[in-house]
C-alpha cells in the first residue's frame, strides 16, 4: 500500500494572501496610516537625517482630481519615499492655489456679480468657503492615491499667514527695483474681465480677415525721390501693410519697417482711373503684386533699405492723422508686405518700437486703446469715415472696417485665413492686446532677465530639454503683468499719488505694515483699511490700489510663503509638474526667486507628459475615452494605478486605456506572487536564530543574493535619477528571470524535501530571507500599500512601516575568492539553457513528461570538464532534470544529448533515481529521500 509523504514535506505557508484585493483591503490601511500619524512618525523617525525636499506645486481648489493630478502627486509621492528609504529626511507639505476667477465665476454664478447678492467682502467670503470645500474634496481623493505629507497642516493660499507673506514677498521685489506701472498692451480676455499672464494663453487656429491697406504719402515727390526717382505727375505713392486684425486700425499710429531689410518701388494697381506706385519689401514684391492682380513686376529707381525710408510721413486710411515711418526689429519679410501698421496699444512689438521713436507719449489713453474691457469701443472713438465705430464690439467691426477700406480705395486685397491665435485658456475665446494701466515686474529696469538666464543654468533639468525651452521663453518673454482687475485675490497692498501716480516712497515699510493687519484679518483688512492709520496726513494725496495680484504671482511666491516660512531652507530639491509649467510655475517661481534672492528657488525641475488613450487622443468626455483615478481605485486599486505611472515613461506623453491597466494588473499579480512565495517559504524561519552567514551558505544562494545586490544597486541609482521605469522593468526581470524560472524553481526540492533545520534548507531560507528584506523595501515607494502589508508577514520584529527603514544592508556581491564566481555562474546558467533548448521537442513529442524524465549527458573540452567535475552530482539539481553525466570531446564547443530516464521515480521527490526500492522501510524513496524522512538529511554545497 503506498504510504503519503506530503506530511513529511515542508510546504510553503503564508497568510499573506494570493490575491491583492487592493479595493477592499487599501482603505483599511489609509486608515491605520492615519490612526498612528504615519507622517509625523516618519519625520520623528528621520530626525537627524539630511534634508530632502520636494517642493508641491499647488493644485488649483476647484473640482474633483483627474487622471493628471494623480500622475503629478504619485510621481511626487514616489520620489519622497524612496528619499526616506535613500536615508533621508523627506518632508512633503501638499498646497493648494486657492485665489482666481473660476472660484470667482463659480460664486457669481451662484450669487451674481459683486454688489447683486453680495458685497465685496461677503463675496470674498463666499469664495473663500468654497476653495476650502475643493480643498476637502480633493484631499480626500489624493490620501487615497496612498501620497503621504503633512495633510493635516497643508499650506493654502487663502491663509491669513499665506496672504501676509505674499504682501511681503511682493514687498521684497519692490525694495529690490523690479516692480513698475505703466500703461502697456496686455493679453486681455474681454470674458475675463481682466489682463492675463502668459501662462493663461493658449494658441487655437481661428479664421480672421487678411487684408492689404495702402496708406498714402503725404508727399509722393518726397518719398519717389527716396529711391532715386522723379515722379510722373498725377502718380500717387502708398506704403501698403498687411493685418489680420482690421479692428486695430483705429488705433494705427505708425507704420514699421525693418530696418535691413530693402524696399523696393514698384508699380501697382490704378486707383480711381491714376497709376499708383508701392513701396513693398523686395523680397515680398513680386508674391504680393500677384495678390493684387499685378502679374508683371515694374521696379522704379533702387532699391533702399528700411532706415532709408525712415521719417516718411503717410496718411491713416480713414482719420486725419500722420503716420509716421519707423523701423523696428520685429519686421521681417517672412510673410505680409514688408511694412507693419503700429498700433502701441494692441501689440508688444508695436509699443516697444512706438516708445522708441516718443509716439506713445503724444497720444491720450483712448487713442492708444479706443476699446474697453469689454471689447467694445470707447464713445469717444471717431467714427471711420461716415460709419460709426463707437459701442461697436470688434470682432464685429472687422467686416465693418473693410467695408469703409474697400469705398474709400484703400483696401489693396481681402482674404480668409485660418491662423494660430492667442486664446484665454479658461475661456477658450479669443483674447486682444489692450494698452491699459497695469502693474508689472520688469524684466528689464533691475536685469530680471539676464539674472533669470544666468540661474536657468544652475538648475538640474529632466528631462534636459527642460532647460532650452525655458531658456527661450524668457529670453522672449515681456515684462510680467501681475495686476488683476477683480475681487477674490491678493491685493497689491500699494499707496499711489494721486497727482502722479508714483507708489508712496515708504512703499517697503508700508506694506509690511499691511501685512501684519492681513495675517490677523486677511485681504478684507485692505479694503476696510483706513488710510490715514498708515499715512496720516499724506493720506489726502494718496490712494489704495485696488488691483489684485496674479495668481502666477501667488504659487510664483510659495518659495516664500511655504519653503522660508516653514523652516525648510531654499532653495528646494526639487519642483515636479506637468511639462505645460515651463511657461507657468516654474518660470513665475523661477522670476520671483531671482527678483528676491537673486537665485532660483530650486535645485532640480523634473517634468511629466499628459496623458492620453492608446491610440494617443487627448482624454475627453466628449470622445468617451477618459479614465478617473476614482475608478480605477475602485475597481483595481490605488497601487495598480501607481505601478501604471511608475512603468510608462513619463517624460512623454502617457498612455492609459483598460487593455493597458489590465496589463499593469497582471504585472502587479507577478510582483504579489513573488512577494507570496518568499514569505511561503519562510514559514518557521527566525532570522535570530537560523540566518546564515553569507560565508555560510550554499553557492545557488550565495550567488542569487549576489545578483539582489546587483539589482539593488540599479534600483537604488535609478531612483535617485527619478528613471521609475527602469525600476519596474528590473524588478519584473527578477520576479521572472532570476527567481521564478531559476531561483526558486531549482530551489524548490531543497526546500520542500530536505530536514527543516538542514543546513541547505535554512541557506535557501537565509537568501530568500535577504531578498524579501530587499524586495519589500524596492517596491514600496511604487505599491506602497502592497509593501506595508507584505513588511507586517515578513518574519522577525518589525516597526510597522516599511518607511521607517532605508535600503537593505544585509546583501553583498560575491567575494573574488569564491568556490564560483559570477562569470561561472553565467557559464552555468548558459548550460542551463542549453539543455532546455534539447529537452522542449522531447517533452512537447511526450517522450518525456517533465526536464526530471530525462538523463543528460554534457560533452565539452577537457578545461571544461574539469572545472564542472565537482559539480557533476549537483548539476541534476540546477537543471532540474535526472543524472548528468560529463564526458571530453576534442573540440571548444559544449554538446547535450538526452535522453527518458529508465530509472525508477521517487514518490516524494518525484526524482529517478536507481537506489527506488532499495530502503526496507521507505520502498517507494529514494535514499536521499529516506535520510530527509528517518536521519539526518542529506548535505549539499553547491544548489
Amino acid at each position: 500500500m503506498s504510504q503519503d509523504y506530503k506530511a513529511t514535506l515542508n510546504l510553503p505557508a503564508t497568510d499573506f494572501p494570493m490575491r491583492g484585493d487592493l479595493p477592499k483591503r487599501e482603505p483599511a490601511m489609509l486608515e491605520r496610516w492615519y490612526a498612528e500619524d504615519l507622517y509625523s512618525r516618519l519625520r520623528e523617525n528621520a530626525s537627524g537625517r539630511p534634508l530632502f525636499v520636494l517642493h508641491d506645486g499647488p493644485p488649483y481648489a476647484n473640482g474633483a482630481i483627474h487622471l493628471g493630478h494623480a500622475v503629478n502627486k504619485i510621481l511626487k509621492d514616489i520620489i519622497v519615499k524612496s528619499r526616506y528609504l535613500a536615508g533621508y529626511d523627506a518632508p512633503y507639505i501638499p498646497g493648494w492655489d486657492c485665489h482666481g476667477l473660476p472660484i470667482e465665476i463659480a460664486i457669481e454664478k451662484k450669487y451674481g456679480k459683486v454688489g447683486v447678492k453680495l458685497d465685496a467682502a461677503e463675496f470674498r467670503q463666499k469664495c473663500r468657503e468654497y476653495a476650502e470645500s475643493q480643498v476637502e474634496l480633493q484631499c480626500r481623493d489624493f490620501k487615497r492615491l496612498g501620497v503621504i505629507g503633512d495633510w493635516d497642516h497643508p499650506y493654502k493660499s487663502l491663509d491669513f499667514r499665506y496672504e501676509a507673506n505674499e504682501i511681503r514677498a511682493l514687498a521684497k521685489i519692490v525694495a529690490n527695483g523690479h516692480l513698475t506701472r505703466g500703461v502697456k498692451p496686455v493679453h486681455w480676455c474681454f470674458d475675463c474681465g481682466s489682463a492675463l499672464a502668459e501662462a493663461e494663453i493658449e494658441y487655437q487656429d481661428k479664421v480672421s480677415p487678411a487684408i492689404d491697406v495702402a496708406y498714402a504719402a503725404r508727399d509722393p515727390q518726397a518719398l519717389a525721390r527716396r529711391f532715386g526717382v522723379e515722379l510722373p505727375e498725377g502718380v500717387e505713392v502708398a506704403l501698403p501693410i498687411w493685418t489680420t486684425t482690421p479692428w486695430t486700425l483705429p488705433a494705427s499710429l505708425a507704420v514699421s519697417l525693418g530696418p535691413e531689410l530693402d524696399y523696393v518701388l514698384v508699380e501697382g494697381p490704378a486707383h480711381g482711373g491714376k497709376r499708383r506706385w508701392l513701396v513693398l519689401a523686395q523680397a515680398l514684391a513680386e508674391r504680393v503684386l500677384q495678390r493684387y492682380g499685378v502679374t508683371d513686376m515694374v521696379v522704379h529707381g533702387q532699391a533702399v533699405n528700411g532706415t532709408g525710408l525712415e521719417g516718411a510721413l503717410l496718411a491713416h486710411p480713414f482719420y486725419e492723422r500722420d503716420i509716421p515711418v519707423i523701423v523696428g526689429e520685429h519686421v521681417s519679410a517672412e510673410d505680409g508686405t514688408g511694412a507693419v501698421h503700429t498700433a502701441p496699444g494692441h501689440g508688444q512689438d508695436d509699443y516697444v518700437a512706438a516708445r522708441r521713436y516718443g509716439i506713445v507719449e503724444q497720444y491720450t489713453a483712448a487713442q492708444l486703446n479706443p476699446v474697453d474691457g469689454r471689447g467694445v469701443y470707447l464713445p469717444s472713438t471717431p467714427p471711420a469715415g461716415d460709419t460709426p465705430l463707437a459701442g461697436l464690439h470688434i470682432w464685429k467691426a472687422n467686416d465693418v472696417i473693410v467695408e469703409v477700406l474697400r469705398d474709400n480705395g484703400s483696401l489693396l486685397a481681402l482674404q480668409k485665413i485660418e491662423h494660430s491665435y492667442p486664446h484665454c485658456w479658461r475661456h477658450k475665446s479669443p483674447i486682444a492686446f489692450r494698452a491699459t494701466p497695469q502693474w508689472f515686474i520688469s524684466m528689464e529696469q533691475a536685469h530680471l532677465r539676464r539674472d533669470a538666464l544666468a540661474a536657468i543654468k544652475t538648475v538640474g533639468w529632466f528631462p534636459t530639454w527642460g532647460e532650452a525651452r525655458i531658456t527661450s521663453m524668457v529670453e522672449g518673454r515681456p515684462d510680467w503683468t501681475i495686476s488683476r482687475q477683480r475681487t477674490w485675490g491678493v491685493p497689491i497692498a500699494l499707496f499711489i499719488h494721486r497727482e502722479t501716480g508714483e507708489p508712496h516712497p515708504r512703499s517697503v515699510e508700508l506694506m509690511e505694515q499691511v501685512a501684519t493687519y492681513v495675517e490677523k484679518d486677511g485681504v478684507d483688512a485692505w479694503y476696510a483699511l483706513d488710510p490715514a492709520e498708515l499715512l496720516g496726513d499724506e493720506a489726502a494725496d494718496y490712494d489704495k490700489v485696488t488691483d489684485i495680484l496674479d495668481v502666477w504671482f501667488d504659487s510664483g511666491v510659495t518659495h516664500e510663503c511655504v519653503l522660508r516660512e516653514r523652516g525648510l531652507g531654499k532653495p528646494a530639491d526639487l519642483y515636479l509638474e506637468g511639462s505645460d509649467q515651463h511657461r507657468g510655475w516654474f518660470q513665475s517661481s523661477l522670476l520671483t526667486g531671482v527678483a528676491i534672492d537673486g537665485a532660483a528657488p530650486y535645485r532640480q525641475c523634473l517634468t511629466h507628459g499628459f496623458t492620453v488613450d492608446e491610440h494617443g487622443r487627448k482624454m475627453s468626455k466628449s470622445l468617451g475615452n477618459g479614465i478617473e483615478p476614482q475608478d480605477i481605485m475602485k475597481t483595481l486599486g490605488a497601487d495598480i494605478l501607481r505601478l501604471w505611472i511608475a512603468s510608462a515613461d513619463y517624460s512623454n506623453e502617457m498612455s492609459l486605456s483598460q487593455e493597458i491597466l489590465k496589463r499593469n494588473a497582471d504585472a502587479y499579480r507577478r510582483i504579489r506572487n513573488t512577494a507570496r512565495f518568499l514569505l511561503g517559504n519562510l514559514h518557521g524561519f527566525d532570522p535570530d536564530a537560523h540566518l546564515r552567514p553569507l560565508d555560510d551558505m550554499v553557492a545557488l544562494d550565495r550567488w542569487i543574493v549576489h545578483r539582489a545586490w546587483e539589482v539593488q544597486e540599479k534600483i537604488a541609482a535609478a531612483y535617485e535619477r527619478y528613471n521609475f521605469s527602469e525600476i519596474i522593468q528590473l524588478l519584473l526581470n527578477f520576479c521572472s528571470v532570476d527567481l521564478g524560472s531559476l531561483y526558486l524553481d531549482v530551489t524548490k526540492d531543497r526546500l520542500y524535501t530536505m530536514r527543516e533545520d538542514s543546513r541547505g534548507r535554512r541557506s535557501a531560507q537565509s537568501a530568500m530571507y535577504r531578498i524579501a528584506e530587499a524586495f519589500v523595501r524596492w517596491i514600496a515607494p511604487v505599491l506602497s500599500f502592497t509593501a506595508d502589508e507584505m513588511w507586517g508577514y515578513l518574519p522577525g520584529a518589525r516597526k510597522d512601516n516599511v518607511l521607517f527603514a532605508t535600503w537593505y544592508e544585509g546583501l553583498a556581491p560575491l567575494p573574488a575568492d569564491a568556490p564560483l564566481s559570477a562569470a561561472d555562474f553565467d557559464a552555468l546558467l548558459a548550460l542551463r539553457e542549453q539543455v532546455a533548448k534539447v529537452l522542449e521537442p522531447m517533452r512537447a513529442n511526450g517522450v518525456i513528461g517533465a526536464a526530471l524524465d530525462a538523463e543528460i549527458q554534457v560533452s565539452a573540452n577537457a578545461a571544461t570538464v574539469a572545472k564542472w567535475a565537482p559539480l557533476a552530482d549537483e548539476l541534476r539539481f540546477l537543471f532540474i532534470s535526472g543524472d548528468v553525466g560529463l564526458s571530453t570531446v576534442e573540440a571548444d564547443e559544449v554538446f547535450v544529448l538526452a535522453e527518458a530516464s529508465a530509472k525508477p521515480k521517487c514518490v516524494r521527490c518525484w526524482h529517478h533515481r536507481a537506489d527506488v526500492g532499495t530502503h526496507a522501510a521507505h520502498p517507494q524513496l529514494c535514499g536521499r529521500c529516506a535520510s530527509n524522512v528517518d536521519g539526518p538529511g542529506e548535505d549539499r554545497s553547491w544548489f
